[in-house]
Formats: C-alpha cells, sequence, structure tokens
C-alpha cells in the first residue's frame, strides 16, 4: 500500500517520529512518501491508500502551516484511511491527556478534518531550544513542578512501543 505521512514539527521530535513510522511501515511492505507541512502548500492523494498526520503541539495548537494544509487538503484525506497523531507534553501524564484531546478537537474545529482515528502521543523536552521564558513555562505550566533535568538536553516522553503498535494496526486495518 502506498502511505503517504504527513507531518508538522517545530523543536524536530514529531519529525522523529514521522521518520520512526515511515521506517516501521517500510518494514511491513509499505511504500512511504514523507511531507513536510512546512515544505508544501498541496498533497497529491492520487494512488494513496492510507494517510497518517502528525504535529506537534505549541501554545494550545498544531502549527498554522500544517493546519492549512489539512485544510485544504480536506476533501481529498476524508476519502482516505488517516490517522492524526497529536504530539504534546499533556499526553504524557494521565492528567494531561484530557487537555491534549482539546488541542485535537480545536485542530478538528479549525480545520474542518474529521480523521478517521487519532493518537495523542507524548513528546519531548528540548531544552537547548528554549528561552528563559519558553523555559519558565515547561517548567513551571506544562512540567507542573514535576522533576526533570533541565541540563540534559532533551527529555523524550514518546511510547515507541505504543506508537508502533497503533500504527501497525493501523496499517493492518487500512491495508
Amino acid at each position: 500500500m502506498n502511505l503517504l505521512i504527513i507531518y508538522g514539527t517545530v523543536e524536530g521530535q514529531t519529525r522523529k517520529i514521522a521518520t520512526h513510522v515511515a521506517d516501521l511501515a517500510k518494514s511491513l511492505g509499505h511504500n512511504v512518501t514523507m511531507t513536510n507541512a512546512e515544505e508544501t502548500s498541496e498533497v497529491d492523494l492520487d494512488g494513496v491508500g492510507a494517510v497518517i498526520l502528525a504535529a506537534s503541539v505549541h501554545q494550545r495548537r498544531h502549527p498554522r502551516h500544517f493546519e492549512a494544509l489539512v485544510q485544504g487538503a480536506r476533501e481529498g484525506l476524508a476519502a482516505c484511511p488517516t490517522l492524526m497523531m497529536s504530539v504534546s507534553l499533556s499526553a504524557a501524564f494521565p492528567e494531561g491527556l484530557e487537555e491534549a484531546g482539546e488541542y485535537l478537537t480545536e485542530m478538528k474545529m479549525r480545520t474542518g478534518f474529521e480523521p478517521a482515528e487519532t493518537l495523542l502521543v507524548a513528546g519531548a523536552i528540548r531544552t537547548d531550544h528554549y528561552d528563559y521564558f519558553s523555559m519558565q513555562v515547561v517548567r513551571f505550566v506544562v512540567m507542573r513542578g514535576r522533576p526533570f533535568d533541565a541540563s540534559a538536553g532533551t527529555h523524550e516522553f514518546t511510547d515507541w512501543k505504543a506508537v508502533d503498535a497503533r500504527v501497525t494496526a493501523f496499517l493492518e486495518k487500512a491495508g
């Protein structure tokens, strides 16, 4: 099956997740095309059997260029099996899952697109990308006082096994 992966990333974790998913799909025998939403304004869905959308959340929303691309392609996307992976730090903690779900609901409202399936994916903290203000937001708003080593540079919360299981099930169902 031909699989299209469209991703929107800010700090690179979602690109890492999209690349991981592409490698998994290839290992399962699928043909994969990856598209960075920031680098295109149109999507060619001709011959595509399924689509995986993946985008990070910052300040309660997915990247504007990603949402614009999804909005513009919503009719074609609606005709394909789609899995939307919403990547946020809120999804890393049980008490943050409701909020992480709200980000996805808000994206659906803005784009007018309802993916067939959704997955909330925990992102990463990349302190080497943050200025002082951003670090304070991470420390006191996102992490809410939970301990983490800010000097480590990157702390991944992504549950790779859960991503693999869900993507594999999606591809089996779509194929």
